[in-house]
């Protein structure tokens, strides 16, 4: 074929290829300031969600496109001069109007279905500036918007690219194998790997036996170590459907059945199931596990044989912000207690969460965090701290921060904002936010792009609701209100 020909085939085929990636990334949507949300847990964000009472209630099929969605783009300013603690996406000409957006949340914050006590905060995080508060420094009940703080500490802590190991070491007898927990929660020992799946007992089990027989090996006894927890393993609450037993070696957050996420009775002894089902495993393999999977220490720097590893830290943060996930909140919280020297405990992780948070120069007078999901009521934090922190991790100075901004759900298509701000509604596709729901307490906390191109941050703490429903609905229409109020 001439050269020329040649040339020309590759020419056509190359634009061909660009304009058919073109069609598929516009499809795709929807778009976030300029780059498309890349959805680690796509199958997950359509299920029930795993946080506390974020259930559906009245949910109609899977929620419209947002006409609003491409007006991110146009609406974010390139090249601008701001400064400051946030994003620094364009300069003061645009500023928000703080008396137009008091005119339209005032009146909204008023609805009593929102109950008898709110805190409200909104700012610029390109600047720090304080756009609207009321009650924004009194401490209140946030429920599962907690989890912005304990993302924020975790990711201080340890930083996004961390990962956790589970690993199989020698035992201290002949023919004894010790299964040591490190504390993921993405452990799973499903043979075909959930949505967003992380450390796999399937593939550990696979090593191990591989690394067994090369030894000459084929019979062994299985020990499992889940010591780096310590302190009570139920959260204070006791038993709940929306979290297992917090220990260190928890396969598919002890979930009994196929289910990845929502409320469902977990098995009373995570560690045990997680043994047994890795002596299964081995079993499959041609290693032959004798007698039952019992508790044993592993010896201090024992060589593994054979480790698995979760995702990066960024990855678990995602996850547990679009679906609420209580059970990965409370690991994280222990992986910051046992970075910062605290016992990886309820009581370590109250001793550490806050004072971590307080390194990056957070206010934190007021706050209490006694664990890391926020199903506990003795929790406290303010509507101008979980604004603070969102500042934080929208500064360009703090990039190992932004999966606390990436990971939360999207207004009508994630997690558990799939069916709030849907449709037709001017904030869907362009809010993020983090919901909390207890009973009597309802909060809403996240980001939006305004009309100016300005991202801000909100928090909407309330308590003493009667109706949750109705309560869901005030906090929309206030979210709604920042994203459009100019």
């Amino acid at each position: 074929m001439p050269l020329v020909k040649t040339w020309q085939l590759i020419a056509v085929s190359a634009v061909a290829g660009l304009a058919l990636s073109a069609a598929t990334v516009a499809a795709a949507g929807p778009w976030d300031s300029g780059q498309r949300k890349a959805e680690r847990d796509k199958a997950a964000s359509w299920g029930r969600t795993g946080g506390a009472d974020h259930g559906e209630e009245g949910g109609s099929g899977l929620p419209q496109a947002a006409p609003s969605a491409p007006g991110v783009l146009p609406g974010v300013r390139p090249g601008g001069s701001g400064s400051g603690s946030g994003s620094g996406s364009g300069d003061q000409a645009g500023a928000v109007n703080s008396g137009s957006l008091a005119a339209a949340l005032r009146p909204l914050l008023a609805d009593s279905a929102l109950g008898s006590v709110r805190g409200a905060s909104v700012i610029d995080t390109a600047t720090g500036q304080v756009l609207y508060e009321s009650g924004a420094r009194e401490a209140m009940t946030p429920a599962s918007t907690v989890k912005i703080a304990t993302a924020t500490a975790a990711l201080t802590a340890l930083g996004p690219d961390h990962r956790i190991r589970t690993t199989v070491t020698p035992g201290a007898g002949p023919g004894q194998i010790i299964l040591v927990g490190g504390g993921d929660p993405s452990l799973t020992a499903k043979k075909k790997a959930p949505a967003g799946a992380g450390g796999s007992l399937v593939a550990l089990a696979a090593d191990t036996a591989q690394a067994l027989k090369a030894a000459g090996t084929d019979t062994v006894t299985l020990g499992y170590d889940d010591s780096l927890y310590t302190g009570p393993a139920r959260h204070p609450i006791g038993a709940n459907d929306n979290l297992a037993p917090v220990t260190a070696l928890t396969a598919d957050e002890g979930r009994p059945d196929d289910s990845f996420s929502g409320p469902v009775t977990r098995t009373d002894d995570p560690s045990r199931a997680t043994a047994r089902a890795f002596a299964a495993l081995l079993g499959e393999r041609g290693v032959k596990v004798t007698g039952e999977p019992a508790k044993a220490r592993a010896a201090t720097g024992a060589v593994p044989l054979a480790a698995t590893l979760s995702p990066p830290l960024s990855g678990l943060v995602e996850r547990m912000l679009t679906n609420s996930d209580n059970d990965i909140a409370e690991a994280l919280a222990r992986q910051t207690a046992l970075a910062s020297g605290a016992p990886a405990s309820f009581d370590g992780v109250e001793q550490s969460l806050g004072a971590k948070l307080a390194s990056l120069g957070i206010d934190t007078a007021g706050s209490r965090f006694t664990d890391g999901s926020g199903l506990n009521r003795a929790d406290k934090v303010s509507a101008g701290l979980l604004t603070a922190l969102l500042a934080k991790a929208a500064d360009p100075q703090r990039p190992q921060l932004r999966p606390v901004l990436t990971g939360l759900p999207v207004a009508g298509f994630t997690g558990t904002l799939r069916t709030r701000n849907s449709g037709t509604s001017p904030a869907a596709g362009l809010l993020r936010a983090k919901t909390g729901t207890l009973t009597g307490v309802n909060s809403l906390a996240g980001t939006v792009v305004d009309p100016s191109g300005r991202l801000l941050a909100f928090a909407f703490l309330t308590a003493n609701a009667p109706d949750p429903g109705a309560a869901e609905k005030a906090l929309d229409k206030l979210a709604a209100a920042v994203a459009t109020a100019s």
